[in-house]
């Protein structure tokens, strides 16, 4: 897979194709090809969105799905190059936002065309700055046949004489596409094939994509035998063994506290929970920054805090896990916090009961808790833990006290 493209330097000009790609087909990469044709650009830069503004209220694929499948819809195309520029960003995504930032990264005389669809340019006097974003770069709205383009150049004319822009406008047959006809196609059982590329219909098929909810239980990540082969190759043989007891023991758990679903999301956690533990240094670091990692005085102070919350996205990123309340797990199963939810309490006595730990004071009676009340087995763990951690001479992370006044109440 190719890295993040750091900078556009070398590029006289580029286009931007920006969309959900929700999912990406083929539809965008002939719209794609004739804009890099026609204006002769050095390259197409595909930029999925994070959280579109004018999209708010509809659900979304995971960022993760949405990226992977529009790299293997380019990888085949040297001018095709993919950006996570929007998708990193927090908060809403904004047009002149990334516009703005594409700048800083290229050349002061670069030339930026922006392809949009032609029903975008009747609405961009509503987008945030167009005065600064028609200022910026020209905008190449195209269409399929068939469409009014009496209105479009009507419109066209209308923002030209305002701001002086240029704007082109091009007719793609392929547009006849639609994300959205493919996600209705896929979730009816009808065959998608020939509509986008084929890696992207397999990638689709792999993690059933775009199924009903009843149905989609697995779709959140790798398959489950595909996560073990990667964790075998990123641990310990120690670590990985203590790694598949969490797995088993964070099952067992959820088979009594919570439901079939909850097993399910038990294992992955427990699977995940260590993903990051044996990164060297120089790579924790590296990933922590890369992935923006947010880094407290404790975790600074004390390296072993760190491996948890930089695990929850490494899980995201590597092993494609969107479901917020598995992250959450992996997130907090060293330091635990207040109001833990069930399956963050599961992880959390796992991995501190998981049956290949060697025998210490205390664990026996943490066993006992964990099958008989999980609030009680957090009381126990969390103060046996506090107590081991004091005797090292270490700081007590802020998370770990707030855990322990809580569960005191319980």
């Amino acid at each position: 897979m190719r890295s993040e493209i750091a900078s556009f330097k070398e590029c006289k000009s580029i286009a931007i194709m920006g969309g959900t790609f929700d999912p990406i087909h083929n539809g965008h990469l002939v719209t794609a090809e004739a804009v890099r044709h026609r204006f002769n650009v050095d390259k197409v830069i595909f930029i999925p969105t994070g959280r579109p503004a004018h999209k708010a209220k509809r659900q979304i694929t995971a960022n993760e799905h949405r990226y992977l499948m529009t790299v293997l819809a380019t990888m085949r195309n040297q001018n095709f190059e993919v950006s996570r520029i929007e998708i990193d960003r927090p908060g809403m995504t904004y047009t002149i936002d990334t516009i703005e930032a594409l700048k800083q990264m290229c050349r002061p005389d670069v030339r930026l065309y922006f392809i949009t669809g032609a029903d975008a340019i009747h609405q961009i006097m509503n987008w945030k700055e167009p005065e600064r974003l028609l200022s910026l770069c020209d905008f190449v709205a195209v269409t399929r046949p068939g469409y009014d383009r009496e209105r479009l150049y009507g419109d066209i004319r209308e923002i030209k004489e305002k701001f002086t822009s240029r704007i082109h406008f091009m007719e793609v047959p392929a547009l006849a596409i639609s994300s959205s006809d493919i996600r209705n196609r896929e979730k009816r059982g009808e065959p998608i094939k020939y509509l986008l590329p084929q890696a992207v219909e397999d990638y689709i098929h792999k993690f059933c994509l775009y199924q009903d909810e009843e149905k989609d239980e697995v779709k959140f990540m790798l398959d489950l035998g595909v996560m073990q082969e990667k964790l075998q190759s990123a641990l310990s043989i120690k670590r990985y063994i203590h790694t598949m007891g969490v797995a088993d023991e964070a099952e067992r758990l959820a088979e009594i506290y919570g439901t079939q679903r909850d097993k399910q999301k038990a294992r992955v956690a427990g699977l995940l929970h260590d993903c990051a533990k044996d990164f060297p240094p120089e790579m924790r670091d590296r990933f922590c920054k890369e992935y923006k990692v947010p880094m407290d005085e404790y975790m600074i102070k004390i390296p072993d805090l760190i491996h948890p919350f930089l695990g929850a996205e490494v899980a995201k990123r590597e092993y494609l896990v969107a479901d917020e309340e598995i992250l959450g797990a992996i997130r907090f199963h060293t330091t635990g916090k207040a109001n833990m939810t069930l399956l963050e309490k599961i992880i959390y006595i796992a991995d501190y009961i998981e049956p290949n730990r060697e025998s210490f004071d205390g664990i026996e009676e943490a066993r006992r808790l964990a099958y008989l009340d999980l609030n009680m087995a957090m009381k126990y763990i969390l103060e046996e833990t506090i107590k081991y951690v004091k005797t090292k001479g270490r700081e007590i992370h802020p998370l770990s006290l707030e855990a322990i006044e809580y569960y005191k109440e319980c």
